[in-house]
């Protein structure tokens, strides 16, 4: 049973997520499959090492000493799997699909160090979010990078980085904006099947708001790129030019007081962004280098 390290790491995964369904959605396999697993485990050690419980799991007395166990072996893995890394040394280029935020405002902070985990070059195709999950699934790409959770068969999805969508003007606004603050200004707004207006127009509904669709519109754009740099350079009156983007794109304008941010009173507009690789390469040695260190990093 040792030599079956798939089952050993659905153990470790359902340790770590603390939960079946958290587990069974990052190995990308059912919870019955998880739960099977497990129950080999058991059976295989004649004892339970999972107490299940409401708000989460529990190991018991063996499986404290099953899980000390299988550290240790995914410690020599891990090391063999750096040392067989170094022999294969593969000539690949290691494409990777985007989202325009995220290819133009996140991955360029720490693309380098992508290339030198693998010691591969590394290629980025910006789009949106579905291009990016359908150049997946042609296997045009190796890895996706996305805002919108386009769950597709045949795909793991790992939650990744925090974002926000937050309002920006060139001119200083309200840092806490309301109704009549949104009516009153004029809209640099993303096209309508974008998952960030999408996003925007959700997060007025539950707030009883008025609907973006009613707002004093100037021009769309699809890309945040456009966006900022056409509410940078939109006139200063007394009709403040405003957008939303996510935070990550105006860091360093808002930091150099170029464009000034602002949240809507009782709006939460968070979300998460996504990695997504295919189930069929979530063994792959380049694929699981790439994705650790993405899920390490803060931004």
């Amino acid at each position: 049973m040792l030599s079956d390290f798939s089952k050993l790491e659905t153990f470790l995964t359902v340790v770590r997520e603390r939960s079946f369904s958290k587990a069974s959605a990052k190995l990308g396999i059912s919870q019955p499959a998880v739960t099977q697993q497990i129950k080999f485990i058991e059976d295989y050690l004649d004892t339970k090492v999972v107490d299940r419980k409401k708000n989460g799991i529990r190991l018991t007395k063996e499986g404290e000493q099953f899980l000390t166990i299988v550290q240790k072996i995914e410690k020599v893995i891990a090391n063999s799997e750096k040392e067989l890394l170094k022999i294969i040394n593969k000539d690949i280029n290691f494409i990777l699909a985007t989202s325009f935020m995220i290819g133009n405002y996140i991955l360029p902070k720490f693309l380098n160090e992508i290339k030198a985990k693998i010691n591969n070059d590394v290629s980025v195709n910006v789009s949106v979010s579905r291009e990016a999950i359908e150049q997946l699934l042609d296997k045009k790409v190796d890895l996706a990078l996305i805002e919108s959770p386009i769950f597709e068969e045949g795909i793991i999805y790992r939650e990744w980085i925090e974002d926000e969508l937050v309002i920006f003007s060139n001119q200083k606004i309200p840092k806490r904006l309301k109704n009549e603050n949104l009516l009153s200004y004029k809209w640099i707004c993303r096209n309508r099947d974008s998952h960030t207006r999408i996003l925007f127009k959700e997060a007025l509904d539950a707030a009883g708001m008025t609907d973006c669709d009613s707002f004093n519109m100037v021009s769309e754009a699809t890309s945040p790129t456009t966006i900022v740099q056409t509410v940078l350079h939109s006139s200063k009156d007394d009709t403040p030019t405003c957008s939303i983007v996510s935070r990550h794109a105006l860091t360093d304008y808002v930091k150099s007081g170029m464009l000034h941010e602002a949240r809507i009173s009782g709006v939460n507009m968070k979300r998460k962004l996504y990695i997504a690789y295919l189930k069929d390469r979530k063994h792959d040695a380049f694929i699981d280098h790439v994705v650790n260190y993405l899920l390490t990093i803060k931004v």
